[in-house]
């Protein structure tokens, strides 16, 4: 709860610097931080830990600890610092689509985001999206190209399907995920966090994800794959060599203290 929320804490923990005011610039300045500083990262649906919602151990986890979380615990703990700072916000949900074939059937609505209103209108804001974390704030305007961190992305309308969010790549624009404008409910996140962290078939308990978002580069881990893309344009890619490069890449990469010893997760990243 807003009122509940250690929002100095939060600030000591992503390095922000007042003041803070409901309004587009701290927002922005709230969104590049968060995700320079708590990384995506799902070890513990890997490891066959909970993943909690309620706001005290996620304040525990992602502001009291160096850890992070997925898109229901990032989004959660960012919602409710800009609630206890004043802004006004909405739970919204979308279907993933990102790196899935055009033809491929349409999935539950297993992702959550943030619609935040400010005076000019309401804007989209997600700091757990996994696979291409938004730097910044997005204007809902449907048709706007807009740039966040390094990256380019748009709002396509979807017809009865709502807004579309697309990014720029190389080869042309890359679907991220489908949302429709309607107030999602905590109870919608519960259920669809606990499929997401403990069926057998999701990816989230199957391999390693991590990334973290900087001004000069994304970092990407996909189990024993690391990349580095750079703001210049570069990209650097290597495989994991052993549990202890694991841990370094961990610690260094992605500001990050795992849940269980590196040698453990090297064992289930050798079984995935």
């Amino acid at each position: 709860m807003a009122d509940q929320f250690d929002l100095e804490a939060y600030f000591k923990r992503i390095g922000f610097i007042g003041p803070a005011r409901a309004d587009l610039a701290t927002l922005t300045a709230l969104q590049g931080l968060h995700v320079t500083t708590i990384p995506f990262e799902n070890l513990n649906p890997l490891m066959g830990l909970p993943v909690e919602l309620d706001p005290a151990p996620l304040q525990a986890k992602l502001v009291g600890q160096r850890r992070g979380g997925y898109c229901f615990e990032q989004n959660a703990v960012f919602r409710d610092a800009l609630k206890a700072i004043g802004f006004s916000v909405t739970n919204l949900a979308a279907r993933v689509r990102w790196m899935a074939p055009p033809d491929a059937p349409m999935g539950a609505r297993a992702h959550m985001l943030l619609q935040v209103d400010l005076e000019d209108g309401p804007w989209l804001a997600d700091v757990g999206f996994g696979g291409h974390i938004l730097g910044a704030p997005i204007r809902m305007v449907a048709g706007l190209e807009q740039t966040a961190m390094g990256a380019t992305l748009r709002l396509v309308d979807n017809g009865v399907l709502g807004l579309r969010l697309e990014t720029l790549l190389p080869d042309g624009w890359q679907v991220l995920y489908i949302f429709r404008l309607e107030p999602v409910f905590h109870a919608d996140y519960v259920q669809a966090n606990w499929s997401t962290s403990t069926h057998p078939a999701s990816i989230f308990t199957n391999g390693l994800m991590a990334e973290r978002l900087t001004p000069e580069a994304r970092y990407s881990l996909f189990n024993r794959k690391f990349t580095m893309r750079w703001a210049d344009g570069r990209v650097e890619q290597r495989a994991l060599t052993c549990a202890d490069d694991l841990a370094r890449v961990l610690d260094v990469a992605f500001n990050l203290t795992p849940p269980a010893p590196a040698g453990a997760i090297w064992a289930k990243l050798a079984e995935a």
